[in-house]
């Protein structure tokens, strides 16, 4: 059995570059590696200024902008993962220079405006009453 050391996924003599898909994976800036390819392939990460493919090779020292909704982070990366790791230790392996994002306006909950929505039965009535659909009312008899 092996005791863990020079092996895993932060291993000191560990691998120099990993893909970077895989490294935004491991490193928890994107839910599934399957996004992290979709988010290169779309040109929404860049290595250094240059846009990359999720193949491309990363090296400690790389300077990321991966955009999301709303957000761009800006990441210098510390540390080569090759695997997923816990949130502590995914947040060791990069710097983050991002800026911090704009605050959203608390928008108060919408109010519906009254009388939308579904009319009441006097409404439903005044409207019968309106387009000519009236009923007299009935006088059952016994």
């Amino acid at each position: 059995m092996s005791t863990g050391q020079g092996s895993g996924p932060i291993a000191a003599d560990g691998p120099q570059s990993v893909r970077l898909d895989v490294w935004l994976w491991s490193a928890r800036l994107m839910p599934t590696r399957s996004a992290a390819t979709a988010a290169c392939r779309g040109g929404h990460v860049r290595r250094n200024g240059d846009p990359v493919k999720a193949a491309q090779k990363i090296v400690v020292g790389d300077e990321l902008r991966v955009r999301s909704p709303g957000r761009e982070r800006i990441v210098v990366v510390t540390r080569i993962l090759t695997k997923r790791v816990g949130a502590p230790i995914a947040r060791e392996a990069y710097e983050d220079h991002s800026p911090e994002p704009a605050p959203q306006l608390a928008a108060a909950p919408p109010r519906r405006a009254r009388g939308t929505g579904r009319p009441t039965k006097r409404e439903r009535r005044q409207f019968d009453r309106l387009r000519g659909r009236h009923l007299p009312p009935r006088h059952e008899e016994r």
